[in-house]
């Protein structure tokens, strides 16, 4: 099960590892907890009249064709995109929004899911949220709170049997080490790098997210699916920007994992990890 808080997430974070589980039969759970109705159009093509008016259906829409793309289920929590609020001071989050939701409630949302599909792994984002959106960083605490109380029989009494899910992993996608590298490899071509404002604005004293990743999954074979997925949401990927700026034979070459950090386990396993069911039995 893959805890992601707006339609698209899934698609940009871990999506081939989840393509991979499901091509090889495992069954595998997208949960979306917001409809993303408040997120800003990012294609410029698909800035036309209708859209924005209808974001919500159309969100939806992209969400089910990416869901077909990668070969996985896909189920709503139901509750509404916060927005990424900004100014200074910031303003207040919308009421009623995502983040603003009581843990409790939102989190007996979804361990009624955990419970329903019984997952052995669940994957989230860590307590930085991937980035900080308020309704990425609320996805991780109820994701956690979610794998904590879902296998305890006292909680949420009325949500389903209890289940104990067996490891908890965050999701990491800047991997500095990884963008390096390919930035190398357009210098070797003669081209400027995607990758290089982002790289000169580095911060060494955050040091890199690859020191905390203990999974690496081989799935560079699922790159298309998850670029096909990427493609299903029009409003929020630009085909011409930079989700696709590196050339899919460099990425299979040059790095074909994604990267994961087992949060906690309730089975013994070993670091490093090629395999997110690594110590769970049949």
């Amino acid at each position: 099960m893959a805890v992601h808080a707006h339609p698209d997430d899934e698609s940009s974070k871990g999506a081939a590892t989840t393509a991979r589980y499901a091509a090889e039969g495992h069954d595998v759970l997208i949960v979306t907890l917001t409809g993303g109705e408040r997120g800003d159009i990012l294609n410029p093509a698909m800035d036309r009249p209708g859209i924005l008016e209808n974001i919500e259906q159309v969100r939806r829409d992209e969400m089910a064709a990416a869901a077909k793309a990668l070969g996985v289920e896909q189920t709503w929590l139901g509750f509404v995109d916060s927005g990424l609020p900004e100014g200074d001071p910031l303003p207040p989050l919308p009421e009623g929004s995502f983040a603003t939701v009581p843990l409790e409630e939102a989190t007996e949302a979804l361990v009624r899911v955990v419970r329903d599909f019984r997952p052995h792994v669940m994957i989230t984002y860590d307590e930085h949220g991937g980035y900080p959106h308020p309704d990425h960083i609320r996805c991780h605490e109820v994701s956690v709170a979610a794998f904590d109380q879902a296998g305890d029989p006292d909680a949420f009494p009325g949500t389903g049997e209890p289940w104990t899910v067996d490891k908890l992993y965050y999701t990491h996608g800047f991997i500095r080490d990884r963008m390096v590298l390919v930035s190398d490899e357009f210098e070797k071509h003669g081209q400027e790098s995607p990758f290089k404002e982002w790289l000169e604005k580095w911060d060494p004293s955050r040091g890199d997210l690859m020191g905390r990743v203990t999974t690496q999954i081989t799935c560079g074979d699922y790159f298309p699916q998850r670029d096909d997925a990427l493609r299903a949401h029009a409003t929020q990927i630009d085909p011409n920007g930079v989700f696709f700026a590196v050339p899919l034979e460099w990425q299979q070459r040059l790095w074909p994992t994604e990267e994961f950090e087992l949060a906690k386990t309730r089975v013994t396993t070993s670091i490093p990890e090629t395999d997110l069911f690594t110590g769970i039995e049949e």
